[in-house]
């Protein structure tokens, strides 16, 4: 069973501590305690404060109660970068909260300023969790939630072309749901009125990416289509696109033909939760194994090794010359053709 996941942060709080690298997260946890306070009383102050221009006692006159009785939210942030004063205000002015001041802390990561944060934890603050995001796992589930938050269906496949072709960097990630919701929208209809946005969806918007075409030149090349496969990759390189990524491709995809490969009969759903893949990569996975053995799926892994090795510069021969990435490449895809037809 699952751990419970931990209770949404009190948005109408005093005390807020958002932390962690993400930066679109952090800017819509601060947006939403803004938000909140706001709801409360519309004529609510916003006042930023940066802890790389901060003068000792600024953030007492920030926090002091204004003489009309407005509502005031205060930001803190870059408090990673955060000097003696700024800790030493902040903690006096988390003693003494005013009842009509909301308090934001915002700080990125690492150690510095680390006592503040563990002194507004005592506090009693509301955290909000803004980790990186690295996984595709966790990029797929956050493509989920925001689709889920426009009030459109999406399937699994779309799910993860968008990952595939924008995962890099979260706000395009976000940017992308919208749009693709936003664009595929009928006069006069609601987004939960429409079809699930689907992969070939994604492929007419982002199909170009760098990403989405190194998965059409790996799909290619394990199914055996070799010529579509050379085709689609010099179609690749003559883009601009780098060979490095294209590898990474490649064995990425004959890696889950592996891990596949040993999980038997399962069920998509249980092997996928101990292969720690999607069940549909798994469904993938087991049609593309068609056709491979596992001297063959051995030999093709060890190939986009060597190949890896070549695009990343390589350790010379004795008696050759460095070898051309290009050519590294190609010949990767030509022998998992190869592999995958010998018997």
């Amino acid at each position: 069973m699952s751990p419970a996941a931990p209770p949404a942060p009190d948005l109408t709080a005093a005390l807020h501590l958002v932390t962690g690298p993400e930066e679109l997260l952090a800017e819509r946890a601060v947006g939403d305690v803004i938000a909140a306070a706001r709801a409360l009383d519309a004529s609510t102050q916003v006042i930023d404060v940066a802890a790389a221009d901060y003068t000792r006692g600024d953030l007492t006159m920030h926090t002091s109660p204004s003489l009309f009785g407005e509502r005031k939210v205060v930001v803190l942030s870059g408090l990673e970068d955060a000097g003696e004063d700024l800790v030493a205000d902040a903690k006096v002015a988390m003693a003494a909260s005013e009842p009509d001041v909301v308090l934001v802390l915002r700080h990125s990561g690492g150690a510095r300023a680390k006592g503040l944060l563990d002194a507004a934890k005592k506090a009693g603050a509301q955290v909000h969790d803004c980790a990186a995001m690295k996984s595709d796992k966790d990029k797929a589930t956050f493509v989920l939630r925001e689709f889920h938050q426009l009030g459109r269906a999406v399937t699994e496949e779309a799910v993860q072309a968008l990952v595939d072709a924008l995962g890099k960097d979260l706000r395009e990630l976000a940017s992308a749901c919208r749009q693709l919701v936003a664009d595929t929208m009928a006069p006069d209809t609601r987004p939960r009125d429409l079809p699930a946005i689907d992969a070939a969806v994604v492929e007419q918007y982002y199909g170009g990416r760098i990403e989405v075409t190194g998965f059409k030149v790996a799909d290619a090349a394990i199914a055996g289509q070799t010529g579509q496969a050379l085709a689609l990759l010099r179609h690749a390189l003559a883009s601009g696109v780098d060979p490095v990524p294209l590898v990474a491709v490649l064995g990425t995809g004959l890696r889950a033909l592996a891990k596949v490969s040993v999980a038997g009969n399962a069920r998509s759903a249980d092997a996928a939760r101990e292969l720690s893949m999607a069940p549909w990569q798994v469904d993938k996975a087991r049609r593309q194994l068609r056709g491979w053995t596992p001297e063959g799926l051995a030999a093709a892994i060890e190939a986009v090794a060597d190949a890896d090795l070549a695009v990343k510069g390589g350790l010379p021969i004795p008696g050759r010359r460095a070898e051309d990435p290009v050519y590294a490449v190609e010949r990767a895809v030509m022998t998992i053709g190869h592999s995958r037809r010998a018997r």
